[in-house]
């Protein structure tokens, strides 16, 4: 397999810019995920304790600087939480019905009457996910190459969303509209598409007007097909094996995000993540009643708890807390974007990828749970 690229990480590399707070506990939980691996990490959180911020590890893998804890990242698919309250703020404003047929806002492709804006927010449309489909049985049905060798060759290839929406809708629906649930960027796409046809504008555009501007989000873009990243940055690494078969780790910072669009483009900071989730949770953005839609899970998601475009979690019954959030992965980049219900508590933090995968039966996921519970269980066991 070649020889193994390891991440040389001072575990005492760690910062935290609060004004004067130490939370040994937080330092502890974030320094972990340099020690496994990570090229690095930054957070914020923000609780009844104030602010607090902290990084560890490496901005950049061979150097020694510290990721800046208000460094710009890919968000991934916490973009699709921007996206969702978009759409949300037209049914507000009595634009679109969410129980209406999306395709009368999406003429020309052919769309099933059946698949209703709604269905689009939370995943129940039926929709073949362009990025490919993974099944019970485990079967795997590709669709644009988004991993390995073959996505690091094409990473700057611009892919319009027309494209993506239509590879989708050449592939078999997963099941019929409202049956069942599952997880798809199509729909996402879909949904900034029907942004734009009923504004008249570029959904960025729409997105810049509606929350990011409002809010002061200065450092959260919609890049389109953007390649850098601007402002400070830390960088991420996709690690893949070449044609040889030999294991490579490249610096995948720089690339066209267009191959996923509004299921995952988006660029912001940790700050900004956490001041949208503190003003979406605390009702500032959407009416009450949409708010509630919103963060009510569609039962044929289970254990997934997804809302429109929300995920809710209820941590441990010891805990007994529910937070509300969106995590994000992208090629280089993980997202957590976390929030009470009432946006007082938020947990925001991107994490940056170099010998360690974000392998969902690796460590990436234990060591996000510690620091959730740390967040917001004060350290009490979950689960």
């Amino acid at each position: 397999m070649g020889e193994s690229h390891r991440t040389v990480v001072d575990s005492r590399a760690v910062t935290e810019a609060a004004a004067g707070q130490d939370r040994p506990e937080l330092r502890e939980a974030i320094r972990e995920f340099a020690d496994a691996g990570f090229a690095g990490i930054q957070v914020r959180v923000h609780d009844e304790q104030g602010d607090w911020a902290g990084s560890a590890g490496v901005r950049e893998l061979g150097g020694t600087a510290e990721p800046s804890t208000n460094g710009a990242f890919r968000v991934g698919s916490s973009t699709k939480t921007f996206v969702s309250t978009v759409v949300l703020q037209l049914a507000a404003e009595g634009k679109v019905g969410l129980d209406a047929p999306a395709a009368d806002h999406l003429p020309g492709f052919g769309l099933d009457r059946r698949i209703t804006v709604r269905m689009l927010l939370q995943h129940t449309s039926g929709l073949f996910s362009f990025t490919g489909e993974y099944y019970p049985d485990g079967t795997i049905v590709p669709g644009i190459p988004w991993q390995g060798g073959e996505w690091v060759e094409k990473r700057f290839h611009t892919y319009r969303p027309e494209e993506l929406v239509r590879l989708s809708l050449s592939k078999p629906v997963r099941f019929e509209p409202g049956a069942d649930w599952s997880y798809s960027n199509t729909n996402y796409v879909l949904a900034a598409l029907l942004i734009e046809r009923i504004t008249g504008r570029p959904y960025g555009e729409e997105m810049e007007r509606r929350i990011l501007r409002p809010l002061g989000l200065r450092d959260t873009l919609v890049p389109g097909t953007r390649a850098d990243i601007p402002g400070p940055h830390a960088h991420g690494y996709h690690r893949y094996q070449d044609a040889a078969g030999q294991w490579k780790t490249l610096d995948v910072s720089r690339q066209n995000p267009s191959w996923i669009s509004a299921g995952g483009e988006m660029i912001s900071t940790a700050k900004d993540l956490g001041t949208f989730m503190s003003a979406l949770a605390g009702g500032r953005i959407l009416p009450a009643p949409l708010l509630a839609e919103m963060r009510t899970p569609h039962p044929k998601s289970g254990e997934h708890h997804y809302g429109l475009g929300l995920f809710v979690q209820d941590l441990s019954p010891e805990c007994g807390v529910t937070v509300l959030h969106h995590n994000g992965g992208l090629n280089g980049y993980a997202t957590l974007m976390y929030s009470t219900p009432d946006g007082r508590t938020t947990l925001t933090a991107s994490v940056t990828t170099g010998d360690a995968a974000l392998d969902p039966a690796g460590e990436f996921p234990k060591l996000r749970d510690r620091l959730v519970n740390e967040v917001f269980c004060g350290g009490q066991a979950t689960g």
